[in-house]
């Protein structure tokens, strides 16, 4: 195996053109490795030390947060815990602190779990996936990205360079939240992720993605209905959907018909919690600490 390290990112992606495969954090890669998941590939091409991927930076219609950036980054940038709240829930939850400081969003996306935990809170923000090859650039939606478990649509070249994320509204708001039997080190027995725009006291719009229920991460369909409803009608009704639409297996963690059920009342929590951070109040990451979601220790 040959291991090299990026000094620039035309160097990764002309790496990548000859066949190398990236690794920023190595968190998915080497424990999937030890598991017998996989074997190492024959040539490695670091990218964890180039600046323009662990950049986040604001636009005026679209932030672009880099494909580089820790999880530790996104639990306590300003930027994403005041626009995009529900990422940095999410971000607070994985792993281990050391897990954190190394893992990248970009990492997380492109492995394709379906466990993950940015998964959700990126789909109901609208983010999209950039792909950069040394040829071209293109933008691809992450339903059209994630096509099964551990699996992309992108090409063996092409690098995820950064998600691109539209500017949140006046009177917005996302959260977060997820089932789990442990506070450390744990994957996501059930989670669900929502992105609230109220109008007064009604809901506006509002999108709910699901963790661990489907083959990919699963957005909630039919919720237009609920716009112009109340903040807890809305809720109600996105448990109802999610419970319906999971699709959730039974494993050594939990059965279909506990994830079908407990998705519901994630689902209905992060509505929640989406929507009074929308009216402006102020719920510390992750939503499942400052709410006592999930385990007591």
């Amino acid at each position: 195996m040959s291991f090299a390290v990026a000094t620039s990112l035309d160097d990764a992606l002309a790496a990548m053109a000859a066949g190398a495969r990236p690794i920023a954090g190595g968190t998915d890669l080497v424990v999937g490795s030890r598991q017998g998941k996989g074997a190492l590939p024959d040539a490695i091409i670091a990218i964890d030390r180039l600046p323009e991927l662990a950049a986040i930076e604001v636009g005026d219609d679209v932030t672009r947060i880099g494909a580089g950036v820790t999880h530790a980054t996104l639990m306590t940038d300003a930027t994403v815990v005041d626009q995009f709240s529900s990422i940095a829930d999410a971000a607070a939850l994985v792993g281990s602190p050391a897990t954190r400081n190394v893992g990248t969003l970009g990492g997380n996306v492109m492995n394709g779990s379906p466990a993950m935990d940015t998964g959700a809170p990126l789909v109901v923000l609208g983010a999209e996936a950039e792909l950069r090859s040394v040829d071209a650039t293109r933008s691809v939606s992450l339903d059209e990205l994630w096509t099964g478990p551990g699996s992309t649509s992108a090409n063996a070249d092409e690098l995820c360079t950064a998600l691109l994320i539209p500017n949140r509204p006046a009177a917005s708001g996302s959260a977060y939240v997820r089932l789990e039997y442990r506070r450390a080190m744990e994957i996501a027995v059930v989670g669900a992720a929502a992105a609230v725009t109220l109008d007064g006291d009604t809901v506006s719009t509002v999108r709910v993605a699901l963790t661990a229920v489907a083959p990919t991460i699963l957005e909630v369909t039919g919720l237009d209905a609920v716009v112009g409803s109340t903040i807890d009608d809305a809720a109600v009704a996105a448990a109802t959907a999610a419970s319906e639409q999971a699709t959730p297996i039974s494993d050594l963690r939990a059965s279909d018909a506990y994830r079908r059920h407990t998705i519901g009342v994630m689902a209905r929590r992060a509505v929640d919690a989406a929507a009074r951070r929308a009216m402006g109040e102020t719920i510390a990451v992750p939503v499942n600490r400052a709410l006592g979601v999930g385990a007591v220790a």
